[in-house]
């Protein structure tokens, strides 16, 4: 089933007279919101009720997480993005969004929308209107205010008596934190302590596993008594009850007042990460002054224990830590009293601007793949760093932006690289290594988005400050911009001029560079547009040598689609079809849609032409639902698009109409996610 919910990461208590409502709301309601103070449980239950739905839709439940989101301009792309959308036309996002979404039947959960009520109400406005099929449930601390929303509040935990949801929660999380605790709940008046306590904290539960979490170093009585201390203290202050908002910041206040010193501070620095972030971002930004390098892990393993950082394991990016965006929040306010917001801000968007460089050196290398998911992982975190660097320092902007081409380039982020490119540019001297990196990984945008006349007049003018710079690797990477910006409307011949041997040959250059291979790869695509299929064979051979000898993997699968077109077009259909396999499995590693969408398409025209026509309509089915992922079907290319149709015309002329429909049909329902 396609989706993409993230793990639980803790039990789940109570709440099941809100899931059965929940579920039976998101039945016959489109939009559900639910609403409640920071810290109630509002994504567990969100979490919760879409997992364990009876009924799931056809096309699968989506999870958009916004609390790293600030700027409201990437909202569309964010939600794009999560459910599996890499659109690359010059059109306007949302209305891609909405014309993929129109036949789709759907569930999205938009997570903490609470900064961003109003961009999300507009947006989900619009697809409500556009997808007949399409079921969003909010999570916000205010409701969205659209027509026919319908508002749940979440409220806290039942903490009356000796069985309530507050107090199994406190339970649960007393045990995690020691095993001791056991005791402590099977002795009635001791039982009745930790009821007392859920009660003063209203039965919220993050206040409750805070509570929770001091367990491990205090009894249950030490507990109760230091936390019904600080709730008097503010008790006797007030005329009325605390509200619930105030509970859960008291509560917090007493979960920083009771860790150690370095504690405090490592909370405030952590504040300045949006999203999640690795140990060694945590050592590089937050230690200095008397939080050293080496005890930042230490420090930080505290603050897991008290709860205040949550830490997961993820497949191929090791340990992630995140704060809840309440404890964050907290954070920030004495990050702010220390007097450390900006100096934390220019650290953390320079760590991140270096490992931008890092990725850039190690991008054509054997831990390509690892870059790929330790960028993806860190997507919330390079976007909050380039959002500093443009209005802190442009310099390092420009060049954090022009090292990640290949994030925007090979990885789909294609919109948002356009937006930070051209707002790093525009506040640059139009000179220099960096500018025209920047200005070349724009290029790579425009031509990948169909704009091939804005892509070729990018390819001129980087060709032209190339010169000046002195450098082949530039030069080259131009070139190949130029190439494929004129091959894509069918100008091989230019192409082949512009990036061939002899072209490659004047400009000198390293054969192992980044620039010198995508040549390759635009004269083994200029060939075999050409009809000559040896050639591009031996070019292509060569591209995937050289690729192979680096451990590379993204241009390495473009060889071997090379290697299958030459091998289709000399009549070698078995060997076009092991070399489609096999750059569909390197496509397939790196998340690369269009790659994906392209080899699909080749495959079946392969087992077409071997005369297995039911396989290749699903084939053609499913490269059909990868294309309307990417948005615009072949790229336009007229050579593209003829191959496809080539597979298409043998395989209804191997099977008939009806059974090519119904087995196209079958593929296009293969999930995308």
């Amino acid at each position: 089933m396609p989706g993409n919910l993230p793990p639980e990461t803790a039990s789940f208590v109570g709440r099941e007279r809100e899931l059965g409502l929940l579920r039976e709301l998101l039945g016959e309601q489109r939009l559900v919101t639910l609403t409640g103070v920071g810290g109630v449980g509002k994504s567990r239950l969100a979490l919760r009720a879409v997992a364990d739905s009876r009924r799931r839709p056809r096309d699968g439940v989506w999870w958009v997480e916004l609390s790293p989101l600030r700027d409201a301009d990437l909202l569309t792309t964010t939600v794009a993005h999560a459910i599996g959308l890499a659109n690359q036309t010059p059109r306007p996002l949302d209305e891609e969004l909405c014309a993929w979404m129109a036949d789709k039947e759907l569930l999205i959960v938009l997570d903490t929308c609470e900064h961003l009520v109003a961009a999300c109400r507009h947006l989900v406005g619009e697809l409500l209107q556009s997808a007949p099929g399409l079921t969003v449930l909010v999570t916000s601390r205010e409701p969205l205010g659209c027509p026919g929303e319908q508002v749940v509040e979440v409220s806290p935990l039942p903490c009356e008596g000796p069985d309530s949801d507050a107090l199994a929660l406190f339970r649960a999380r007393a045990l995690a934190a020691t095993p001791q605790a056991e005791a402590v709940f099977a002795d009635p008046d001791r039982a009745a302590i930790a009821a007392e306590l859920c009660r003063r904290l209203d039965g919220i539960p993050l206040a409750l596993e805070l509570a929770g979490a001091r367990m491990r170093l205090w009894t249950l009585e030490q507990t109760a008594e230091r936390l019904g201390v600080r709730f008097d203290l503010l008790s006797d202050a007030s005329a009325s009850g605390l509200p619930r908002h105030q509970t859960m910041r008291t509560a917090i206040g007493w979960s920083h007042e009771l860790c150690e010193p370095l504690e405090r501070l490592l909370w405030a620095r952590l504040s300045v990460f949006t999203g999640d972030f690795d140990i060694a971002a945590a050592r590089a930004v937050c230690s200095g002054g008397p939080l050293p390098a080496v005890r930042v892990e230490r420090v930080l393993a505290g603050l897991v224990a008290k709860s205040v950082v949550r830490c997961t394991l993820e497949r191929g990016a090791g340990a992630r830590y995140r704060m809840l965006d309440t404890i964050r929040e907290y954070g920030q306010d004495w990050l702010a009293e220390l007097g450390e917001v900006r100096v934390l801000a220019d650290r953390h968007a320079h760590w991140y601007a270096a490992l931008s460089q890092a990725a850039d050196r190690g991008w054509m290398s054997p831990s390509q793949v690892d870059w790929y998911r330790r960028m993806t992982a860190e997507h919330a975190q390079l976007r909050t760093a380039l959002e500093h660097l443009i209005g802190s320092d442009p310099t390092a902007a420009l060049e954090t932006a022009g090292a990640l081409w290949f994030f925007w380039f090979s990885c789909g982020h294609v919109h948002e690289g356009r937006s930070f490119l051209e707002r790093a540019l525009n506040k640059a001297s139009p000179a220099g290594t960096a500018y025209n990196q920047a200005q070349w990984a724009l290029g790579l945008t425009a031509m990948v988005r169909g704009e091939l006349e804005t892509a070729e007049a990018i390819g001129e003018e980087c060709t032209r400050s190339a010169a000046a710079l002195a450098d082949p690797e530039p030069e080259l990477r131009a070139a190949y911009l130029h190439a494929v910006a004129v091959l894509m409307p069918g100008d091989a011949p230019k192409a082949l001029a512009l990036a061939g041997p002899r072209a490659r040959a004047g400009h000198g250059g390293r054969p192992t560079g980044a620039g010198w291979l995508l040549c390759r790869l635009a004269t083994g695509y200029a060939l075999c547009d050409l009809g000559r299929f040896q050639e591009a064979m031996r070019e292509a051979q060569g591209l995937r040598e050289a690729c192979a000898e680096l451990g590379e993997r993204w241009l390495r699968a473009y060889a071997d689609y090379i290697l299958a077109v030459a091998s289709f077009g000399l009549g070698h259909h078995a060997e076009a079809a092991r070399h489609a396999r096999a750059m569909l499995s390197g496509k397939r590693l790196l998340g690369d849609r269009f790659g994906i969408a392209l080899g699909l398409d080749l495959l079946a025209a392969a087992v077409a032409a071997l005369g297995d026509g039911e396989l290749a309509a699903r084939l053609l089915g499913t490269g059909h639902a990868w294309w309307r992922t990417v948005g615009r079907p072949q790229m336009g290319s007229p050579s593209l698009a003829a191959l496809r149709d080539e597979g298409e015309r043998q395989a209804r002329a191997a099977i008939g109409d009806e059974a090519y429909e119904n087995a196209f049909l079958g593929g296009a329902a293969a999930p995308t996610g």
